[in-house]
């Protein structure tokens, strides 16, 4: 019995070391917790397939208070390796609302990348919208985001 429980200690004992060694994002219960951004779509894909993909929560990380999940093991990899490269504004949520003081999920579908960086929206009709008004709508969600950040 003692030597089952040394083997089992020492397997447990490598697994975590493998895991910190990849960078694994570590699970609590607060971090299961998280909202699933993007309503489970994969945020690399906006960047590398041109459109949006769903994820998997079998490849997930955890970044900006929400949880990414992404269609496979690269994409996780190069999420973790930039996220603020692949992440959508504003931590995933409607980058209209959010310039008009409002946290709102957004439809994944409704999306656009301006200056390298991934916005999404809450209707489709968002997108022309954002289209037209870059410039003033980012510099608004921007002044209001670290006020609406800390909401519910």
């Amino acid at each position: 019995m003692a030597d089952f429980s040394r083997r089992s200690a020492l397997l447990a004992l490598s697994i975590l070391g493998a895991a910190a060694t990849l960078g694994v994002v570590e699970r609590s219960s607060s971090a299961a917790e998280k909202r699933v951004a993007l309503g489970g779509y994969d945020p690399v894909s906006y960047f590398t397939d041109g459109r949006p993909e769903k994820g998997s929560a079998e490849y997930s990380a955890i970044f900006d208070d929400a949880t990414y999940w992404f269609k496979s093991a690269e994409h996780r990899a190069l999420f973790v390796k930039d996220p603020d490269h692949y992440a959508p504004q504003f931590a995933g949520f409607c980058a209209i609302n959010v310039s008009r003081g409002v946290k709102q999920e957004p439809d994944p579908e409704a999306w656009a990348i301006a200056d390298g960086k991934l916005y999404v929206f809450s209707a489709k009709q968002g997108v022309p919208i954002f289209q037209q008004q870059t410039a003033a709508i980012v510099e608004k969600a921007t002044e209001n985001w670290p006020k609406l950040r800390a909401t519910p």
